[in-house]
């Protein structure tokens, strides 16, 4: 992994080479001159919203904020353009028919790899999974609808994969792609799965009254197909609302933030062990953890520190490594926002440890190393260790 110039720096290059100064950008912005200062400095963190702030303001896609935190001459680009070229061919697939128990255990480890977090592995087993799973579908009988939910999942793994891996213009073709598959199983759960990540390209852009408008499209068209109160009801909208709790947070509406979360809870309460179906996650557990997120994006990280802490001392058993990754990041993030410096390496260590392959991209988790690495904390050699595995120190 290579080291790259970090975000406050990426800013700091815009911004001179659009002849802004620090006080004109922070007024675009919304943030204090003194705030936009430590941001490029690296003593503060840039978080998401003011990523999409100041992308905004300076006419840049988020991506050119946040740098390819990973990619050079290496297996992970040879990889992803592998990724490229398959969902290019989507309906060209190059692979035959496979035995179909074989793919039906493909695909459960494919996704079994996309909740562990594991993006590495499970890119070297996409593309060619991608064209089995589409020539299974496209020489189906008329009507199996199975197959193409087959599709659709594989798609759904693959947007994991390109989405955390920092890829948006690969993540919007396979959005397009499970869409598409979505629409051909005539199950309602799989058009709800590609939505959320429909909604997801929003979000990465920093477009959230758009991406909201996506998770209330979906909502709605959900509850005309199906009326009945049942589990998968449950799931599939209480997913759409922890997507709608993210995004009205990071757009600073409170009152839709609220209402997402309380609509999320409603649903939860039927579902008191997780459950992951379609590459979607949803229970009462996994909608705490969506609601701490909240309370940091809302500028309340008191608040999330406090709910951190019974969750860092023992974590959700029924939450898979990439969720409880997240929640160790976003506990980090807001003790980092309280100072309490110890407190926040402690919870990306945990990161490191449940989901290394994420901690090591995540931007967030990259931002609290880097400000902890700023503010004197380079002695401590566990920092060090993660700083080196982020590619964040030589």
């Amino acid at each position: 992994m290579e080291s790259t110039p970090a975000p406050g720096s990426n800013i700091a290059v815009l911004r001179k080479a659009r002849g802004l100064g620090q006080s004109k950008l922070a007024r675009m912005a919304g943030i204090s001159v003194s705030y936009l200062s430590k941001i490029e400095v690296g003593t503060r963190p840039v978080t998401p919203p003011l990523v999409a702030a100041l992308a905004k303001a300076m006419k840049v896609p988020t991506q050119r904020i946040y740098g390819q935190p990973f990619l050079g001459p290496s297996e992970q680009a040879d990889l992803l353009n592998d990724l490229r070229g398959s969902v290019r061919r989507y309906t060209l697939p190059k692979e035959d028919v496979p035995d179909p128990a074989q793919l039906a255990a493909d695909v459960e480890k494919a996704m079994n790899l996309r909740a562990g977090a594991k993006y590495l592995e499970l890119l070297g087993m996409l593309p060619k999974l991608l064209d089995q799973v589409t020539s299974t579908a496209l020489t189906a009988a008329s009507g199996e609808a199975g197959a193409w939910t087959q599709v659709a999942d594989v798609y759904g793994c693959a947007y994991a994969a390109a989405h955390r891996l920092a890829q948006p213009d690969l993540a919007d073709m396979i959005v397009s792609r499970q869409a598409w598959a979505a629409q051909q199983t005539w199950n309602p759960e799989a058009e709800v799965a590609a939505a959320w990540n429909e909604a997801g390209t929003y979000q990465s852009a920093g477009q959230y009254d758009d991406g909201l408008a996506i998770v209330e499209r979906a909502i709605s068209k959900y509850e005309s197909a199906s009326s009945s109160d049942t589990p998968a009801r449950a799931l599939s909208l209480g997913s759409l609302h922890l997507r709608g709790i993210v995004l009205a947070s990071r757009h600073k509406d409170k009152q839709a933030t609220a209402d997402h979360l309380a609509r999320a809870k409603k649903y939860a309460l039927g579902i008191p062990n997780d459950v992951l179906r379609h590459n979607l996650t949803f229970g009462q557990e996994n909608t705490a953890l969506y609601e701490l997120a909240a309370h940091i994006e809302m500028g309340n990280p008191d608040r999330a520190a406090e709910m951190g802490e019974p969750l860092l001392a023992t974590p959700p058993s029924t939450l898979t490594p990439s969720r409880l990754g997240r929640m160790f990041i976003d506990i980090a993030r807001a003790r980092l926002d309280t100072k309490d410096y110890a407190g926040a390496e402690e919870a990306l260590e945990k990161a490191f440890l449940i989901a290394p392959q994420m901690a090591e991209v995540h931007p967030m988790s990259r931002e609290v190393i880097r400000v902890l690495f700023v503010l004197h904390q380079r002695a401590r050699p566990q920092l060090m260790k993660m700083a080196k595995r982020a590619g964040l120190a030589d």
